[in-house]
């Protein structure tokens, strides 16, 4: 199925008032975030429906969807990609890892990086050098370092805490909310399977770290620690 074929499916589930909501969700607006994305107004599980039904979509298809301007084209480019990752031979997979960080600049929204990061840059570099991820999150672009933290939640998963810790010390100092966010994010979910080894992390850099990443991160502890951290007692 092409590309326009697609396209033509999506606008048949597209509703203006999704769209308006999206555009204010996703801080599209004038001197926010994602300045000048559009929107056709079309809920994520309907995507992943499309995915599934186009499992054999062609390659080139998937490419020229992610170039779209159209916010949920570029999604489901991202579902298919990580969808077709996950069944593919090694020789595909570093196609797709390939084209994934050669189109980082149409993955320009947190919630495309979320969807995609960890199954495909975290994925292919688990047993490989990580080197590509620290390069991702010394970028000065926001989507690249945000990827670089997002793609580490694969390992994570896996019980490899290394490669978070690193990237969440080069994260410390950066200016932008939404990587305060995903780096105490990322750190919560280390804590969930390792306390011991996220406070040790915490009680070296807490004072010193973004107030939101801090809470992020504490967020499930229980409330006397929370607190303690809160007030910079711990």
């Amino acid at each position: 199925m092409s590309a326009n074929r697609i396209r033509t499916i999506l606008r048949k589930y597209a509703d203006a008032d999704i769209a308006e909501h999206s555009r204010r969700f996703f801080k599209s607006g004038r001197g926010e975030y994602a300045e000048g994305d559009r929107f056709l107004g079309i809920r994520v599980p309907v995507l992943r429906s499309l995915v599934r039904q186009n499992r054999d979509l062609p390659f080139k298809s998937a490419t020229a969807l992610l170039s779209s301007r159209y916010h949920e084209e570029r999604l489901l480019a991202l579902l298919w990609l990580v969808d077709r990752y996950r069944r593919s031979d090694q020789e595909e997979q570093a196609a797709i890892y390939r084209f994934y960080l050669d189109s980082t600049r149409y993955i320009n929204n947190w919630d495309l990086v979320d969807s995609s990061a960890d199954r495909i840059v975290g994925a292919w570099l688990e047993n490989r050098a990580k080197q590509p991820i620290y390069d991702l999150a010394g970028s000065g672009d926001l989507w690249r370092r945000r990827i670089a933290i997002i793609s580490t939640f694969w390992l994570i998963r896996r019980n490899r805490y290394s490669v978070t810790l690193r990237v969440s010390r080069m994260l410390l100092n950066d200016t932008e909310d939404l990587i305060h966010k995903a780096t105490g994010w990322m750190l919560r979910e280390i804590g969930k399977r390792d306390l011991k080894r996220e406070q040790a992390f915490l009680n070296q850099h807490y004072r010193h770290m973004p107030r939101t990443m801090l809470r992020y991160a504490i967020e499930k502890f229980p409330e006397p620690l929370r607190q303690r951290y809160l007030k910079g007692k711990q």
